[in-house]
């Protein structure tokens, strides 16, 4: 999401350079294209006019430092106005866990939103974070009691992240049910306990009579909206409503791996006064980012995001896996095409090369993409099916692979022989390098990367796009 907003917004900065000073001619043609720019991003109309007057009056006469040049200046500057606009000028988030939970266990979230706009998912990606990363006992309700298949999703996403998950049926009064799940969280001792709510396809009277019940008799400690960033400002509008109906603390902003503008998250806090706490990057239960506006300022300038980059290794890399590899290495073992076939999965556990992209800076996103990340995925997962065609003997032999197991690898695989010997010559190179790693420890390891023609050393890079 947001590919075109940071083309444009990049473009329009670099109008500047070459400039001694930032003054009211050179940043009008550099603001008229930023302009342009949010409101092709479906920005509204009156936060754009915020923005640029907050970016104008920021730039117009400002003195160079030394060390900077009139556009890396600009881009300072509209890197602030972004991040204010996003929080409303209020930096971090209320708590360790995105959230404000600071109350008596346990701790109450009532979700609501519109159907379709990801609301249960995102119940169950919210308790998956809970569980996962701050280790939270979460129970979860579905109020939903006009959808016997929406109580069977939270049901089946609770299960998945961890949760624990309390029954209710259709025909029963959402207040009753909710008022139940609560004394249940409270006798056995749950942290948090997440509410899920009714949808409608559109805000109707009843909607908001019954989650302006709820809101009464739960006295939640948060309410998050769900809102879907593919609706634009239709989503504003919608949060509109539901602040006007009960006391919303935070938005969730789905769907933000799909082709949306970002006018939503762009609004978002400035039209509804409620900061976004959450954005949905991917359909699995651990496709939720707690929102940071620097951090979100810097990819639309495309900065990129590093540390979410880091985030999302630690999140795929099994450490149990890890230390066991570092064990084998360390007393000797050879590296054999099962720990290769580790090293594969961690890469897929990640999202593929591909769903990093959005996350590196500017400059390496256009090299990443001349490169096809989407045929480095698929090679990725060849390799991995390549691997699966082999017997236990032969993983931790390969020298056993000769002529005629490589054709019979390469028919279960539904593969080219060829692509065999691919896969067998950059495991060798692999193997090559943890033998270095025995040997000589990591600076020896380096330099065999070196040697390696940097990306053609890890797996998977060695051939884009072949076949």
């Amino acid at each position: 999401m947001l590919e075109t907003l940071s083309e444009r917004l990049t473009r329009a900065l670099k109008t500047i350079k070459g400039e001694a000073r930032i003054t009211e001619s050179n940043t009008q043609e550099m603001l008229r294209e930023i302009r342009l720019a949010l409101l092709d991003a479906d920005v509204a109309l009156p936060v754009v006019k915020q923005f640029i007057q907050g970016v104008r009056e920021k730039a117009s006469g400002q003195e160079v430092l030394n060390s900077l040049t009139p556009g890396q200046a600009l881009v300072g500057i509209v890197h602030q106005e972004l991040v204010t606009l996003m929080s409303g000028g209020v930096a971090g988030s209320p708590g360790p866990t995105g959230l404000n939970l600071a109350s008596q266990p346990p701790a109450i979230v009532l979700m609501a939103g519109l159907q379709g706009a990801g609301k249960t998912t995102s119940v169950g990606k919210l308790a998956k974070w809970l569980v996962e990363r701050h280790k939270k006992k979460v129970l979860t309700v579905s109020c939903d009691v006009y959808r016997p298949a929406a109580i069977d999703q939270l049901r089946l996403v609770s299960a998945q992240a961890g949760a624990e998950f309390f029954a209710s049926q259709v025909g029963e009064r959402p207040v009753a049910i909710a008022e139940a799940a609560l004394d249940w969280a409270k006798r056995h001792f749950h942290d948090v306990l997440l509410v899920d709510t009714a949808g409608r396809l559109a805000i109707d009277t009843e909607m908001m009579e019954e989650i302006a019940s709820l809101h009464r008799s739960l006295k939640p400690v948060e309410t998050l909206l769900t809102i879907d960033a593919m609706q634009g400002q239709d989503a504003v509008r919608t949060a509109q409503s539901f602040k006007e109906t009960i006391a919303l603390t935070g938005l969730i902003v789905t769907k933000v791996d799909g082709d949306s503008r970002g006018g939503a998250i762009l609004s978002a806090q400035s039209v509804t006064g409620c900061p976004v706490r959450f954005v949905g990057t991917a359909e699995k239960l651990d496709g939720l980012e707690a929102f940071d506006p620097d951090r979100f300022a810097q990819r639309i300038l495309g900065m990129g995001d590093v540390l979410a980059l880091v985030e999302q290794a630690q999140k795929a890399i099994d450490v149990d896996s890890a230390q066991k590899m570092a064990a084998k290495l360390k007393s000797g073992a050879k590296f054999d095409l099962t720990d290769f076939q580790l090293q594969i999965g961690q890469m897929k556990s990640m999202g593929g090369l591909s769903s990093l992209l959005d996350k590196l800076p500017s400059q390496m996103q256009q090299a990443a993409k001349s490169a096809d990340l989407g045929a480095a995925d698929r090679s990725v997962s060849r390799m991995d099916g390549i691997i699966n065609s082999m017997t236990p003997s032969e993983r931790r032999q390969p020298d056993l692979i000769k002529a005629s197991r490589k054709r019979r690898i390469a028919t279960g695989a539904g593969v080219s022989v060829q692509e065999v010997n691919r896969l067998l010559n950059q495991f060798e190179q692999m193997q090559d390098m943890m033998k270095k790693m025995q040997k000589g420890g990591l600076a020896k390891m380096m330099r065999a990367m070196g040697g390696l023609g940097g990306m053609r050393g890890l797996p998977g890079m060695g051939g884009f796009g072949r076949r």
